[in-house]
C-alpha cells in the first residue's frame, strides 16, 4: 500500500490534498499586476485590451500598479531608445522579486522597423522577457494569449518563482 493511499483514506471528506509549488503557482497566475510602461502607438492598443470588452478580470490582471515596487509583471509597451534604456532597466532591477516581462508590440520585441542607431532592437538586450507579443500593434487576441503564455509560465514557476 502506498503512503498517498493512506493519506487520501484518512483525509475528511472535501480536503483536498496538493503540493506547496502548485498551490503557489495558482495563486499567482490569478493574481497579476502589472507595471504598464508605455512609449508610444501600442499604449493605444494595450488600453482597448485593458477595457471591459475584452475582460482582463477573469485573467487576475485587469488591475494595473503604477509603482513598480507593487508589480510583479512589466509590460513594456511601445519603442525603446537607448536614451530610455536605463530608466526600462532601473524600473526593472525596483521590482520585487518573482517578477516576469512581458514584450508588447514589434518595436519592443526587435526594433520594429526603426532599425537604427537610437533603437534598441529589441528590450532582451536590457532585461529579461518572459514572453513576447508581436504585432503593430498587436491584436487584442494575441495580446490576450500572451497574457495565458505568461500565466502558464506563472503557474509551473510556482514556489520556486522566489
Amino acid at each position: 500500500m502506498r503512503l498517498m493511499d493512506v493519506v487520501d483514506s484518512e483525509l475528511l471528506p472535501g480536503v483536498i490534498t496538493t503540493r506547496i509549488d502548485d498551490a503557489v503557482g495558482w495563486a499567482r497566475k490569478y493574481s497579476i499586476f502589472t507595471y504598464p510602461f508605455v512609449t508610444a502607438c501600442c499604449g493605444m492598443e494595450f488600453m482597448s485590451t485593458a477595457c471591459s470588452h475584452y475582460d482582463l478580470d477573469r485573467f487576475g490582471a485587469a488591475f494595473p500598479r503604477f509603482s513598480p515596487r507593487q508589480a510583479d509583471v512589466l509590460m513594456v509597451v511601445g519603442t525603446i531608445s537607448h536614451k530610455m534604456a536605463p530608466v526600462l532597466r532601473r524600473i526593472y532591477e525596483q521590482m520585487a522579486s518573482p517578477k516576469w516581462v512581458v514584450a508588447f508590440g514589434v518595436c519592443t520585441c526587435t526594433g520594429g522597423f526603426y532599425d537604427n542607431y537610437a533603437t534598441v532592437q529589441g528590450i532582451d538586450k536590457i532585461v529579461p522577457v518572459d514572453v513576447y507579443i508581436p504585432g503593430c500593434p498587436p491584436r487584442p487576441e494575441a495580446v490576450l494569449k500572451g497574457l495565458m503564455l505568461l500565466q502558464e509560465k506563472i503557474r509551473k514557476q510556482g514556489w520556486k518563482g522566489q
